[in-house]
């Protein structure tokens, strides 16, 4: 992609608004789509993103065909992919709490959630794959173009089954408009916190992570990114139905609940972006190798997003969420041991590093499905569209976080271990072998550390789902959330009406 926009490979930083592009557009609108669901119906405003997500793999697909479409071009298309993908999963875990309540609702938002971290499994290889086999089609084109007949057969699923489900019950889903009809979407709200966040991602993103962990422009974008939360936050306190209630902001639960995903998040970036350069620099694997090293990490998450919805059904969330992050905590841990050998190791038929990594991946899935529902539950089925993406942004903002923060202390930590190497090797071939393996023995205490760091947020974040998320009990759903229709004004004590 990067040479067919004319860009050169040893700028790689260049390619950076390809990601921050996506990023942006995914933060923007998941606020936006999750509050405009609730009012409209989760099947048409899937749609919609479907239609946005179908659009903007079109614009990327023919950037760098004509003189005036390339970088910006391409861009322009992550940035339309990124605004249609912003919606899909929070309306995907919102439609599963719709459709399910008490304990089969963990379940369904354990099964929805484990099918979409086995994306994170299969698309690059399916990506990768499928560009190499279309080869002859346009290669990394066709993959894009492939978006659009895939897009409609999903949009088009869905609302069919939506259509056939009102039908069969003889009765309106839960998000049928004629339950919200008094309620309107605060578009200027949405926009200014979307807005807001989004400047955030610019800020905080390494356009140059070899040289600096975050973006050239940090402190100018900061500051305007803290204008417009700023002026958001002014919109919330002077609206009469603002975007999020202030009920919900004190809710200790809800609080907790994006904490720990906060928290999350930022250790689920170590694994992510960690591990597989861990592969390149320390155990001298090549890219698809290094690449692979992470396919343990990456099947666990989707089974213990199972697990985590069947164990929440059974024990509560929060011990499942708790024991969740201890898992992860303890695999990093266990990491963070880890040797320039530690490869060749093996337990039998498989090595002690796999199954590592398998428990980190199973530990962060098991906590997906209970922290959830722990905030859907504060909520009526005609708001979960608003409650699912801000659960979602939580993670996401934690993932940036973790990315900017975690770069940077890479980078300090590096220099400072490495320091000044005297090398005094009697020829140029010593010299270079020797500082190679200073490099490489400072690369693994690097990220020895990092590690430790992950888990260290781990063991934080269990601490505070462990403090606000209640007892077993608190799976359970107030009796006035299983109330039909819409909300009575003096209905649900204790429960956050959105």
């Amino acid at each position: 992609m990067i040479s067919d926009v004319g860009l050169t490979i040893d700028r790689f930083e260049q390619a950076t608004p390809l990601v921050t592009g996506f990023l942006c557009g995914y933060v923007i609108a998941m606020p936006l789509l999750g509050a405009y669901s609730d009012v409209r119906g989760r099947a048409p405003v899937y749609a919609l993103c479907m239609v946005a997500f179908a659009l903007g793999s079109a614009v990327t697909a023919t950037a760098g065909l004509w003189s005036l479409a390339g970088m910006p071009w391409l861009v322009a298309g992550r940035v339309m992919q990124g605004l249609g993908g912003g919606g899909l999963v929070p309306l995907t875990l919102a439609l599963a709490a719709d459709l399910y309540r008490n304990g089969g609702r963990t379940v369904a938002l354990g099964s929805v959630s484990a099918l979409q971290e086995a994306g994170s499994v299969l698309g690059p290889l399916y990506g990768a794959t499928l560009a190499s086999a279309a080869s002859a089609l346009g290669g990394w084109r066709f993959v894009f173009w492939l978006n659009l007949p895939l897009a409609a057969i999903c949009a088009t699923g869905l609302v069919i089954a939506s259509r056939h489900r009102v039908e069969a019950t003889d009765a309106a889903p839960p998000t049928d408009i004629r339950d919200s009809i008094a309620r309107t979407v605060d578009w200027r709200s949405a926009a200014l916190l979307g807005l807001g966040l989004a400047l955030l991602v610019l800020a905080l993103y390494p356009d140059d992570p070899a040289e600096r962990a975050t973006n050239g422009l940090v402190m100018p974008l900061g500051i305007l990114s803290l204008i417009v939360l700023g002026v958001y936050e002014r919109c919330q306190v002077r609206s009469l139905e603002p975007l999020v209630p202030p009920q919900l902001l004190r809710s200790r639960r809800f609080i907790g609940v994006c904490a720990a995903n906060l928290l999350i998040g930022a250790a689920l970036m170590v694994a992510l972006v960690d591990v597989p350069i861990l592969g390149r620099l320390v155990f001298d694997l090549n890219q698809l190798a290094a690449g692979l090293l992470l396919t343990q990490f990456l099947l666990g998450v989707p089974i213990g997003a199972v697990l985590g919805g069947l164990l929440s059904r059974r024990f509560g969330g929060r011990p499942t969420a708790v024991l969740g992050m201890l898992f992860s905590a303890g695999a990093f841990l266990q990491m963070s041991t880890w040797q320039a050998g530690e490869l060749a190791l093996r337990a039998g038929p498989i090595r002690p590093a796999d199954i590592a990594l398998g428990a980190c991946g199973l530990g962060f899935g098991l906590v997906i499905a209970p922290l959830t529902a722990a905030v859907l539950e504060l909520t009526r089925a005609e708001n979960h569209g608003l409650a699912s993406s801000l659960v979602v942004l939580a993670r996401v903002m934690g993932m940036l976080i973790g990315l900017s923060g975690l770069t940077a202390f890479g980078l300090f930590r590096f220099r400072q271990i490495l320091g000044t190497p005297l090398l005094t090797d009697p020829d140029v071939r010593a010299r270079v072998d020797h500082l190679a393996r200073l490099v490489a023995a400072a690369f693994l205490q690097e990220y020895r550390e990092i590690f430790t760091v992950a888990a260290g947020l781990c063991i934080l974040a269990a601490v505070v789902a462990f403090s606000t998320m209640g007892g077993k009990g608190s799976r359970r759903p107030h009796p006035a959330a299983r109330q039909a229709g819409p909300p009575s004004p003096q209905s649900g004590e204790g429960l956050v009406r959105l």
